[in-house]
């Protein structure tokens, strides 16, 4: 990347923060409605500025924890984590990854995208949405990140947590009693929450 490329993405980086500032002081909460508050992840990572990333993060925590974020958002975030060295946190998130969109990880590793008939729950997770994945396990500055994911989706365990999730969401799909519904859902959730 040449210098005047970094310059630039860095100077998006400081505009969407002054302009979140912005809206916190006039606000007095964010109103965050065009969602910029996604977007530094995707610049740090294109930076390689993981440290920065990892910061911006924790700022994120804090001032939006019930934010579930969109799925590139929290790959990018399993990205920025692991290249921090924080390993158990990256697993974590790439299993958060996987719920909001369970085809994500075959379009990184360029595998076929298969659709599963479940319950969707949300137009992220139909397999259009993962056509504008910037990454590819092909990238060389992901190298590292790609041969630890593969290591990881292909563990029993992490394959075990992703069956029992689109077995519940399977489930959902043709279900229709309203309190059996609502019990896989708090199953899918709890299955989220006890990673």
């Amino acid at each position: 990347m040449i210098p005047k490329q970094v310059e630039r993405l860095q100077t998006k980086i400081s505009n969407i923060k002054r302009t979140l500032a912005a809206e916190k002081r006039k606000f007095g909460c964010y109103d965050d409605s065009r969602g910029l508050r996604y977007l530094p992840t995707k610049y740090f990572v294109q930076l390689q500025d993981y440290k920065e990333g990892l910061t911006y993060l924790r700022w994120f925590s804090k001032n939006f924890p019930d934010d579930g974020g969109f799925p590139d958002f929290l790959f990018q975030w399993t990205i920025i984590l692991f290249k921090c060295g924080k390993t158990q946190d990256a697993a974590k998130k790439a299993f958060e990854t996987f719920c909001a969109n369970t085809y994500l990880f075959d379009k990184f590793f360029g595998r076929p995208i298969t659709p599963i008939l479940k319950w969707e729950g949300s137009n992220l997770e139909v397999p259009g949405f993962t056509e504008y994945l910037d990454y590819s396990s092909g990238q060389a500055e992901l190298a590292d990140f790609s041969e630890w994911l593969y290591r990881l989706i292909t563990s029993e365990v992490f394959k075990s947590r992703c069956d029992k999730y689109i077995d519940i969401h399977k489930q959902l799909k043709t279900e229709s009693d309203w309190e059996t519904r609502r019990y896989l859902i708090m199953q899918a959730r709890q299955l989220q929450e006890t990673i």
